[in-house]
């Protein structure tokens, strides 16, 4: 294989020996790199009988640079490892795109044909979780995977069953992604941010050209609102690994903050490469912020709100973290590089980037222990390091989930949760372990008689009990929040349990749901996940990172609004 590397930070996501075609390992392989404005780069790779791989040497022309460069390395840890391996070698990074790196789209006739691929594949990137939409008489999922892997799953997939399209290739599409903003467009917390909403569409322009807002603009913007508006601010009780602060900010018609006042709460930014979460909130609550004061309405498309309608959202008091996730927003700011998890190095092995951080979604006290309480035969996080779901040392090991779960303390009212995240088009609804029935109160989540069954979705074995009138609240929430954001113009989404075809473990809006079924004593809160924007569309282009901002910002308002109609106490 022969790959040539756009920059001295890029490496291939194949370098490894696997046979593509039998799955099994070469017991001997090469892989070569080209280096823009260098020699070619041989490396020869042998694996021994246990699958472990050895690196022989770098190669320059025929010559060996060295002799035995690299230890053992598990192939268990996928072939990640491998090109990890090779990054170091060449004292890379190992920080950029790798490779060709392509979203994908997995189709099939039935449902079942897609499970079994992911439980066959659990190591393939399916976003914050595997969704499954329909899509012309058929059913797609979607995925982030390297050129390599494409070949192989288009070598070996039988079209008739599950079969294989490119939607585009994110490393050559990065070239008109919006822009992450330079400088600091707030001056320090001066000028307040202000959104969409509030605004003639002829002066989007301005907020597009700026682009979307780097990390020290997220904390400028809430200092900003807090000037402009007396918005209170707090400041989340755990600093993270980098030693970053996370803040929050309050947001009521009365413009104080009472604790047990607010009923409403948005975090964003928990997937660090899931670009414009925080700006859809702080735009979001700009507009809120600004019609009130100015005693408008709000227009988000062809959704238009009166300045009655956002009166009624703030007297819902709402509470929100736009950043929860600092270091991997940085990190992934910084090199482009997909990344999703924190930075916390505390399981990362020597030499290995990717073993670098916990996916803080699978780090909540939601079934976080998944080895115990699901089929064996499902994979709903991961125990190891390298993988974009690993789950952690324990629930609520990091700092910035123990954040995200204080706000319920510190807010005991809070009765509607929503965690922001791209990208999929779905608004997501508990629960996320197994399919929902409201008949068996027994089979619950706090039932130990239902360890290693939970997962297997559209089998009677077990279903996540849910009251009948929670899921009719939950699912009206649903239908009236997308049905918000279509009527917007931009494009379809749609409303879905959060179990969808596969399960998940230890997500924040499971996490949300479950406090008060494990502890009574607590508020009940219903907890949803929105996927805004195209599928596996991480980094979206200025003129879709725009439409995302009008999207999300009427599916907030709608959210609210539903939330007040429904209900805000028992």
């Amino acid at each position: 294989m022969v790959h040539e590397l756009r920059s001295p930070k890029h490496v291939s996501m194949s370098a490894m020996t696997r046979d593509q075609d039998s799955g099994s390992f070469n017991q001997h392989g090469s892989v070569t790199f080209i280096l823009p404005g260098c020699k070619t780069q041989h490396f020869v790779i042998a694996t021994d009988s246990g699958k472990r791989a050895k690196m022989f040497g770098v190669l320059v022309g025929k010559r060996a640079s060295s002799s035995m460069l690299a230890p053992f390395f598990d192939w268990d840890l996928l072939q990640a490892q491998v090109q990890l391996v090779v990054s170091t070698l060449l004292g890379l990074a190992g920080t950029a795109i790798a490779s060709d790196v392509l979203s994908v789209a997995f189709y099939a006739k039935e449902k079942n044909q897609l499970y079994d691929f992911i439980s066959a594949n659990s190591e393939v990137d399916y976003g914050c979780r595997p969704v499954v939409l329909a899509a012309r008489g058929e059913h797609k999922l979607h995925a982030v995977i390297s050129e390599d892997r494409y070949d192989h799953f288009k070598r070996n997939l039988d079209p008739e069953v599950v079969r294989i399209e490119t939607l585009h290739n994110l490393n050559k599409r990065q070239t008109a992604t919006a822009p992450i903003g330079k400088g600091d467009r707030f001056k320090g917390g001066e000028v307040a941010p202000r959104g969409l909403g509030s605004r003639n569409s002829s002066e989007y322009a301005a907020i597009q050209s700026a682009g979307i807002l780097n990390a020290d603009e997220v904390y400028t913007a809430m200092k900003g609102l807090e000037k402009e508006y007396g918005m209170p601010l707090f400041t989340a009780p755990h600093k993270t690994y980098e030693n970053a602060t996370v803040i929050g900010g309050v947001a009521n018609k009365a413009e104080k903050m009472k604790k047990d006042k607010q009923y409403i709460y948005f975090i964003s930014g928990i997937h660090a490469r899931e670009r414009g979460g925080p700006d859809n909130l702080i735009y979001f609550i700009s507009d809120l912020l600004y019609a009130n004061k100015h005693r408008k309405g709000l227009t988000y498309g062809n959704k238009t709100f009166s300045n009655k309608d956002v009166k009624t959202a703030l007297s819902a008091g709402i509470v929100f973290l736009p950043m929860t996730n600092p270091d991997g927003v940085r990190h992934d700011q910084a090199n482009s590089n997909l990344w999703r998890k924190n930075r916390n190095p505390a399981s990362s092995t020597p030499n290995n980037p990717l073993s670098v951080g916990v996916d803080l979604n699978r780090n909540f006290d939601f079934l976080w222990d998944f080895p115990k309480h699901f089929d064996p035969s499902v994979a709903p996080a991961s125990t190891n390091a390298s993988s974009q779901a690993f789950y952690g040392t324990a629930p609520f090991s990091e700092p910035e989930s123990k954040n995200v779960a204080s706000v319920y303390d510190q807010f005991p009212n809070i009765r509607w949760y929503m965690d922001v995240h791209s990208a999929a088009g779905t608004l997501l609804y508990s629960w996320g372990d197994d399919d929902n029935q409201s008949h068996d109160p027994k089979q619950n989540l706090n039932n130990p008689a239902f360890d290693g069954k939970r997962g297997i979705v559209n089998d009677d074995v077990y279903k996540e009990y849910i009251d009948q009138a929670d899921w009719d609240n939950i699912r009206l929430q649903a239908n009236r929040t997308t049905n918000a954001m279509v009527s917007v113009g931009g494009r379809s989404y749609v409303p879905q349990q959060a179990v969808g075809l596969y399960p998940t473990s230890g997500a924040t809006d499971d996490y949300a749901f479950s406090r008060w079924h494990t502890n009574k004593n607590v508020n009940k809160v219903y907890g949803y996940t929105l996927e805004f924007g195209y599928s596996t569309n991480f980094y979206p282009t200025s003129e879709e990172y725009i439409q995302n901002i009008i999207d999300t910002n009427a599916g907030f308002m709608e959210f609210i609004l539903t939330a007040v109609e429904i209900g805000l106490k028992d």
